[in-house]
């Protein structure tokens, strides 16, 4: 099993839900209000008068193949929404309870 972390900008939340909807990854847990910058590009999302925007966050733990297509989805969302900001990130689950 894989834990897929998907980091948006806030703006994004309708398009992440519908995606996980469509690939039916029902479990996840979310944050919102999560503050951050990219390593390459875009601009802080801080939730501050210099930078208002703020992020959201999904974590998702599912069978690898899943993963890899939650993956490819979120890399299809960067393509269409790139200066909003998405990035996902995974990591192995060795035990679940």
């Amino acid at each position: 099993m894989k834990a897929v972390f998907i980091v948006y900008n806030q703006a994004l939340t309708e398009r992440v839900s519908e995606m996980l909807d469509k690939l039916n990854a029902r479990g996840f847990s979310q944050w919102q209000d999560v503050k951050g910058r990219g390593t390459h590009k875009g601009e802080p999302h801080m939730g501050t008068h210099t930078w208002p925007a703020m992020n959201s966050a999904v974590l998702s733990v599912v069978d690898e193949s899943l993963a890899q297509k939650i993956l490819d989805g979120v890399s299809k969302l960067n393509e269409t929404a790139e200066m909003q900001g998405i990035r996902a990130f995974t990591w192995h689950i060795e035990q679940t309870v």
